[in-house]
């Protein structure tokens, strides 16, 4: 059965793909509970709380913005789980629910949103349909220069493509609200990942009056304005950011902690404050310290888990001599991934041949040939192309590789320098920056060959393989292949899961053959965690959703 010709009411479901959903022409599904499905603090019967509700966290880095307009790092995205809350949001099992949204209809291409009426930003405005029509279109609006600013044409969104590129006015944009708690999206053609990708932070709602009233300096504290189930109350730049509970969130009720402080810690530091019982969250482990962790902490307070995320090297694909296949494929080849992923992490992660990582939405995609070859199979073939491009030992490659001052970092593109130097001559010259001039300098393609990493924004190979898209705003690499798009293009519109998994795996053997990336290892995480903070979703995206935690009493 074709789903776009039926009518569906959905609500309160577990969703895989639109076309995995159990559909009856003309039958209503629905939940008899307003807030069945919703993630929520869920305290054991018997278990007794400690009076403070507080919970320290390091996230890693310094927040580059608060605006989910502007925003692109997980950094950001942790953050953005207490301050604001989408139409649906991440499961404890990694699966979309209900959030603001508490239910929905498609006919065809267009999509028919129902927001929570009692729903209220953090200065008791109400929150609107409105207000996602503002935050999508300042989104997709070139002017807003979002990283993720093709983000709602890769959905398919009506006319968000052309807005994007300059072509059409944001006034075009397929979203139009029917009421303030309807929201109507239209698409240009059928997308059956639509509802995975309204889980992630670009399209969060944001308050127009605020927005306009202050400008960038919306985000600061003394403005900022959100609907989630917290509030900011402080953010001292490379020291803290506090939130606080929102008395005006919706579901309040069901939320245990009082106050989350965000510390911008990893690494060995991170390690010496959870030892001082400074903070009860951690962000991630280092590899040298692990083993030892593991021995003395033990499972419960170091959480080991896979993360749905590829660390890879980037190339810019318009420089030369990364403009030649050769070159790119050379370096994949010479790497050993193994060692890398083995031994110089060492706690879960894996061999990276394919961008997207194994299980990811539930697909399982194969990797190219060479995944399958000896390493001396490999070392020949990369010697051998790199000798075709012009490169040996009298006029060796030379470039610079780019990658943020992280300690565990610099360890892997040290590795990697020394691997290329070995076995192919190549001359890599390191260059490290603050994380966020890094991020920018990929985004603007101010590199030749940068390390850097992908998480998912949804669990689904498209959020991966979207990002090459010729389009793309995310397409660093600024990889342009017309048959990849029409292959992506066919996956967004198949059907059946298996015609899915067809596009996909074609879409990653393109990507094995030109090379706009080399793979190395798809990420695992080792978070520290106090035994009496309970309720947090270890998912493959990370740990996620403070409103879902509480202390137990000690």
């Amino acid at each position: 059965m074709n789903i776009s010709d039926d009518k569906i009411l959905i609500r309160d479901i577990v969703v895989k793909h639109s076309f995995n959903t159990k559909i009856l022409a003309g039958l209503i599904v629905c939940s008899l509970s307003p807030v069945a499905g919703v993630s929520a603090a869920e305290v054991p019967a018997g278990v007794k709380l400690a009076e403070t509700q507080e919970l320290v966290r390091a996230n890693g880095y310094e927040p580059a913005t608060l605006d989910p307009n502007l925003a692109e790092s997980n950094v950001e995205f942790y953050i953005f789980n207490d301050l604001f809350e989408g139409l649906l949001r991440v499961g404890k099992k990694g699966e979309v629910i209900p959030a603001l949204a508490e239910k929905w209809e498609q006919q065809g291409n267009v999509w028919t949103f129902h927001l929570r009426p009692q729903a209220k930003w953090s200065n008791g405005d109400p929150v609107t349909a409105g207000d996602f029509v503002y935050s999508w279109r300042r989104l997709t609006d070139p002017k807003t220069a979002s990283p993720y600013g093709s983000y709602l044409a890769s959905a398919y969104v009506l006319n968000a493509a052309e807005i994007n590129a300059g072509s059409k006015p944001p006034s075009e944009l397929g979203v139009r609200a029917l009421d303030a708690h309807t929201l109507q999206v239209t698409l240009a053609e059928p997308n059956s990942y639509l509802l995975k990708q309204l889980v992630h932070f670009p399209v969060l709602p944001v308050n127009q009056k605020v927005v306009e009233k202050y400008g960038k300096d919306w985000t600061q504290p003394a403005h900022f304005v959100g609907n989630g189930a917290f509030r900011l109350s402080q953010w001292v730049v490379n020291e803290k950011l506090v939130v606080e509970r929102n008395p005006q969130y919706w579901d309040n009720a069901n939320t245990r902690l009082n106050k989350v402080t965000f510390l911008p810690l990893q690494g060995f530091p991170e390690v010496a404050r959870f030892r001082a019982g400074e903070i009860e969250l951690g962000y991630t482990t280092p590899p040298e310290l692990y083993q030892r962790l593991k021995k003395t902490l033990g499972d419960e307070q170091l959480v080991t888990y896979p993360l749905l995320s590829t660390s890879y090297f980037a190339f810019n694909n318009q420089q030369a001599p990364f403009n030649d296949v050769r070159v790119r494929q050379a370096l994949n080849l010479a790497l050993d991934k193994d060692i890398i992923a083995g031994k110089v992490l060492g706690y879960g992660q894996q061999p990276a041949w394919t961008f997207t990582p194994t299980g990811a939405g539930g697909y399982s995609l194969k990797a190219g040939e060479a995944a399958g070859w000896t390493r001396e199979q490999r070392l020949a073939q990369a010697q051998k192309l790199l000798a075709e491009a012009g490169f040996n030992a009298a006029n060796p490659l030379r470039f610079t590789l780019l990658y943020s001052n992280d300690a565990t970092i610099k360890k892997i593109v040290i590795a990697s320098s020394a691997m290329w130097k070995k076995n192919l001559g190549v001359e890599a010259r390191l260059q490290s920056q603050e994380r966020k001039v890094t991020l920018d300098s990929i985004n603007r393609g101010q590199y030749s060959v940068a390390f850097t990493r992908w998480l998912a924004d949804y669990n689904d190979p498209s959020t991966f393989l979207n990002v090459f898209r010729s389009a793309s705003s995310e397409n660093s690499p600024k990889y342009r292949n017309g048959n990849y798009d029409r292959i992506l293009h066919q996956a967004t519109a198949a059907q059946t899961p298996q015609q899915v998994q067809h596009y996909f795996q074609q879409a990653e053997d393109l990507l094995a053959a030109d090379t706009p990336v080399a793979p190395v290892y798809y990420e695992a995480n080792a978070t520290l965690v106090k035994p009496y903070v309970k309720g947090i979703d270890f998912t493959r995206q990370g740990a996620l959703y403070d409103k879902n935690a509480y202390i137990v009493a000690h």
